[in-house]
């Protein structure tokens, strides 16, 4: 089983920027597509930012311009730098990935804990 821990999140100011990481760890062959989603209260899950394997990224159009995802294959980890921070932003943050244990193993799909992001001033 490969689990996914995210950090970085915590309060922040109107304007202001924070990190996110997602650390995968377990017996991983490879891992592909790594997403962030989030989640404010009241709210279905969204999803925020999409990076290929290859490094190919997309966002939603809400956070474009504002958001960057990033991911170093090597460390297994995924990261969410996030700028020019709204208050529309607040939510739990989740890390997924989808993920194979051996060549032959089928895809599977994990979800992190999530971590709370609120911007507040």
């Amino acid at each position: 089983q490969v689990q996914l821990v995210e950090s970085g999140g915590g309060l922040v100011q109107p304007g202001g920027s924070l990190r996110l990481s997602c650390a995968a760890s377990g017996s991983i062959f490879t891992i592909y597509a790594m997403d962030w989603y989030r989640q404010a209260p009241g709210k279905q899950r969204e999803l925020v930012a999409v990076i290929t394997k290859g490094g190919a990224a997309d966002y939603a159009d809400s956070v474009k311009g504002r958001f960057t995802i990033s991911r170093d294959n090597a460390k297994n980890t995924v990261y969410l730098e996030m700028n020019s921070l709204k208050p529309e932003d607040t939510a739990v943050y989740y890390c997924h990935a989808g993920w194979r244990a051996t060549m032959t193993s089928p895809t599977i799909y994990n979800w992190g804990q999530g971590t709370q992001v609120t911007v507040s001033s």
